[in-house]
């Protein structure tokens, strides 16, 4: 029997505990060996379920603290001084449309977004209104990636990855810290339970090098060998398909280990000249504490994992509640600091999804905990301000290249087309699945099937 024993408390990629004892092949005198578990999630998931999941993938680029929705999409240079932009505005290759003045590369690439002008809610307070985006109110109180776990299954079948994944950032300023905190907390699993939790690389600085090969990779390869004759043996006194169901999922856990899926995510094996694109270390970001910009690399992480079969990745980005207090600077000041490497990041994160072939696969999803107040406060910041957020999309094939709603005169309201975190949720959910299916299956959880007959997507997009 092959064992790997790994003694620290957080999941891997198995969905097991760390400190578990995992058991790869048949040998196990007792308890569940991995490969089982594998098949169990399987048959537990479903054929009928897996069968409505689309080959496709949300990144949700998270804006923690709260992203002015004037500053960024809808700059309005027609409002009065005090409310309108800040930063000016930037012509788009939209006509008629312009963007924030620290967004050009987004601007240059707008036929690629559908921006949704219209986006609100009525929470005012961040650990509530960062949740309430994530989960939508869902009387499960689960995020949308943890949702997207219990319907698609918690592994990918073909590379044993989470199906669910948390990009964030080692934040040194206090104030971001806690935006970090919070974003986790939100994309947690809620009451389905810690089986549905996102998967964290950057969680704890080993997580990479805990999923690489222990043992010599020969050693390994003669157990496997090992493994197969004494199976061929078995098979010879066991009738049906469940042990050659079984064999699938036991290389399914070898190949979780043998294709050495921290090396997968190892960004030194990328292209260089990629990587430098992708790069942000050149800005600084925080108020009482700075640090290197890590966006750039978060964002090609969350591709590489979109790659390995993660359906659904979040990416944390924080320090957008811009008050011009003690704790945060003001808007002039925060849009340089963070929507000049955020233009940057995306831009090429959109570039690059072009050049893989990916843009149809793949939707990002841009937004945060609320906008901001429509008049700057006396200090040059703008205070929380939910009933209008920033909420703009790009790619997974839909209909991009497009505004969707308008907001009012003293753009603090929806002004037409109201639009919703539930509506955001369902939206996911139509790109994700093939809902008229899933509706009729009775292993879905009724809170997600009340959610779907009782709310529709963004209209225009799907």
């Amino acid at each position: 029997m092959f064992s790997l024993t790994i003694d620290d408390g957080h999941h891997d990629c198995s969905g097991l505990r760390r400190r578990d004892l995992l058991r790869i092949g048949t040998l196990a005198l007792g308890g569940l060996t991995l490969p089982q578990l594998l098949a169990v999630r399987a048959r537990a998931s479903g054929n009928d379920l897996s069968d409505c999941v689309r080959a496709k993938s949300v990144v949700l680029l998270f804006l923690a603290g709260g992203p002015s929705h004037i500053e960024t999409f809808d700059p309005r240079m027609d409002a009065p001084e005090g409310v309108r932009s800040i930063t000016g505005e930037v012509s788009t290759s939209l006509p008629g449309i312009t963007f924030g003045g620290t967004l050009p590369g987004l601007a240059a690439r707008a036929h690629k977004f559908a921006i949704v002008r219209s986006f609100h809610h009525a929470v005012n307070d961040h650990v509530k209104a960062i949740r309430h985006v994530f989960t939508a109110g869902n009387p499960m109180d689960a995020s949308a990636g943890a949702l997207y776990a219990r319907l698609r299954g918690t592994n990918d079948p073909e590379t044993a990855m989470p199906t669910t994944g948390l990009v964030s950032a080692d934040e040194v300023d206090p104030q971001y810290r806690n935006e970090r905190s919070r974003v986790k907390a939100a994309s947690g699993p809620g009451m389905l339970g810690s089986a549905y939790s996102p998967f964290d690389p950057a969680s704890d600085r080993g997580a990479l090098d805990l999923m690489r090969l222990r043992i010599p990779r020969q050693r390994l390869e003669n157990r496997r060998s090992l493994l197969r004759t004494l199976d061929e043996a078995r098979r010879a006194f066991e009738q049906g398909g469940t042990i050659e169901a079984l064999s699938e999922y036991e290389r399914q856990a070898f190949d979780l280990i043998l294709r050495d899926a921290g090396a997968a995510l190892d960004l030194t094996r990328e292209d260089p000249r990629l990587v430098a694109r992708y790069d942000t270390s050149g800005f600084s970001v925080g108020h009482k504490k700075k640090r290197p910009c890590s966006l750039g690399r978060q964002l090609l992480m969350a591709r590489r994992l979109v790659e390995l079969g993660c359906g659904f990745v979040t990416v944390q980005n924080a320090g957008w509640d811009m008050h011009a207090d003690g704790n945060n600077p003001g808007i002039e000041a925060g849009m340089r600091m963070l929507g000049t490497p955020l233009d940057h990041a995306v831009s090429v994160f959109l570039d690059d999804l072009d050049a893989r072939g990916l843009s149809d696969r793949v939707l990002l999803v841009i937004t945060g905990d609320f906008g901001r107040t429509p008049r700057i406060n006396k200090r040059g910041g703008r205070d929380h301000w939910a009933s209008l957020s920033t909420l703009a999309l790009a790619g997974g094939g839909l209909a991009m290249g497009q505004v969707i709603g308008r907001s009012s005169r003293q753009v603090d309201i929806p002004g037409s087309d109201p639009v919703t975190p539930r509506m955001l949720l369902a939206t996911l959910f139509h790109f994700l699945f093939d809902v008229p299916r899933l509706r009729l299956l009775a292993e879905v959880p009724r809170e997600i099937t009340a959610l779907l007959n009782t709310t529709q997507p963004i209209h225009g997009l799907i």
